[in-house]
C-alpha cells in the first residue's frame, strides 16, 4: 500500500510515518520511480511505535527494541532497558491512577453538592 493509504488505517500523518524512516523505525519497499510501499503488517507496526510513544519511549529506544520485535531474539542490554522502560511506565500509569481517583472524588463531592442543592430547593 502506499503512505497515505497507511497513514489513513494506521491513524496517523504522513509526516509522522517519513519521520519513523528518518529514524530508521520503517524501511518500506520502494518501486521503481521511487514510491513507498508498504505491507499490511506495518499497519500493526505503527500502532505499536505510537503506543510506545505514548507510553514515553523515544525513537532511539523503539529503534533499539526493533530486532528483537523483528526476530523475537533479545540481548541483555535490551531485556534491562525493557525492564527500565517498563518501570517508567509502571510509575506513570500509578501517577494516573492516582490523578483518576482524585477527579473521582472531585465528581463524587460535586455530584453531592448538586443533589443537595436540588433536594434543597
Amino acid at each position: 500500500m502506499k503512505i497515505g493509504e497507511l497513514a489513513r488505517r494506521a491513524g496517523v500523518s504522513v509526516r509522522a510515518l517519513r519521520y519513523y524512516e528518518e529514524q530508521g523505525l520503517l524501511s518500506p519497499e520502494r518501486t521503481p520511480s521511487g514510491q513507498r510501499r508498504y505491507t499490511e503488517e506495518t499497519i500493526e507496526v505503527v500502532r505499536l511505535f505510537q503506543q510506545f510513544y505514548a507510553a514515553g519511549l523515544s525513537s532511539r529506544s523503539i529503534a533499539a527494541l526493533l530486532p528483537c520485535m523483528n526476530h523475537g531474539r533479545i540481548t541483555v542490554e535490551q531485556r534491562r532497558m525493557l525492564h527500565t522502560e517498563r518501570g517508567h511506565l509502571a510509575a506513570r500509569v500509578e501517577e494516573m491512577t492516582h490523578a483518576l481517583s482524585r477527579l473521582d472524588q472531585l465528581i463524587t463531592a460535586a455530584d453531592h453538592r448538586d443533589g443537595q442543592a436540588h433536594t434543597t430547593r
